[in-house]
């Protein structure tokens, strides 16, 4: 059975022997859905946009029969999704948000500059998402620019662009990672960075839109608890662990004025409480045995 990332840290937190409904919108292969029905966890609807996880997903969760309902739609669907089962609330929810080592790993999804493959990176290959390839070849130098530095945080944002542009265009995954890695000095040390890593972190954000998914759902998941029900999300990067942080920062507050102003006239109430003032992260032990884990951020929040 696949083993998600902080699998037992999850555990503790949504603890699924007090749950009789769980959402799991990042099902993935199963691995959370699995640990949470093995501890106790009554039902569980798992939610993925990627078909090939989904088959994946049948089949390795086979075993618990009607307890677990699988469907494929976005976790920004969860609260409708749930609906459609007669749910009304959910005693715990779990997002595991970014790409998956399935997905890197597979060459034609096209998300590995390790491979030479179509560059896709839709998470969806049934959406009629613009693939990373029309992305490239039809935004102008500024669009691209922005993208590759909002998405990626990369310092040499205008220079690729401006070379990328020049060399279009782009099919494959290595005809781009070739163009990158000739614009920008060879990398020092086995631990540094490919050229190309950041501009395929921020591809990838942009064709599935996974930032606004991101600061859409939080709302509906917290809404969706019922009082004392747990939401905990695990992020892989800055981008979305800040979109976490500060969506639990402003729902567990009972005033979102700003500091000026010297007393509260928002009227805003808290919603949830925050049980994770710092982000669980993984032990040296899993890191170890998968070093995926190593950039795995926990944020835990409780409804009120």
């Amino acid at each position: 059975m696949h083993v998600s990332v902080l699998r037992d840290e999850v555990l503790a937190a949504l603890r699924p022997a007090q749950c009789a409904r769980v959402i799991d919108g990042t099902l993935g292969a199963g691995g959370h859905t699995a640990a949470l029905l093995q501890a106790g966890a009554r039902a569980v609807l798992g939610l993925d946009v990627d078909t090939q996880a989904l088959e994946l997903a049948r089949a390795h969760l086979a075993e618990f029969g009607a307890r677990v309902h699988i469907v494929h739609a976005s976790y920004a669907q969860m609260d409708a999704q749930a609906a459609a089962l007669g749910w009304d609330h959910a005693d715990g929810i779990v997002l595991d948000l970014g790409i998956s080592s399935m997905q890197v790993d597979t060459p034609e999804r096209g998300f590995s500059f390790r491979h030479d493959a179509p560059l896709d990176m839709r998470f969806d290959p049934q959406s009629e998402r613009a693939t990373a390839a029309e992305l490239l070849n039809t935004l102008d130098e500024a669009e691209l620019a922005d993208l590759f530095y909002t998405y990626g945080e990369e310092p040499h944002s205008r220079k690729l662009a401006r070379v990328i542009v020049a060399r279009r265009p782009y099919t494959t995954t290595g005809e781009l990672a070739r163009v990158i890695a000739s614009a920008l000095p060879r990398p020092k040390g086995r631990a540094a960075l490919h050229p190309a890593t950041r501009i395929f972190q921020a591809l990838r954000i942009a064709v599935n839109e996974e930032l606004t998914t991101v600061e859409k759902a939080l709302p509906l998941a917290v809404k969706l608890l019922r009082p004392g029900g747990r939401l905990a999300v695990i992020s892989f990067h800055s981008l979305e662990d800040r979109i976490v942080k500060e969506a639990f920062r402003l729902a567990s507050s009972d005033c979102i004025c700003p500091p000026k102003i010297p007393a509260c006239v928002c009227g805003h109430k808290a919603s949830v409480r925050l049980l994770t003032r710092k982000p669980l992260t993984a032990s040296a032990a899993e890191i170890a045995a998968n070093p995926r884990s190593r950039s795995a951020k926990l944020r835990v929040v409780e409804k009120l």
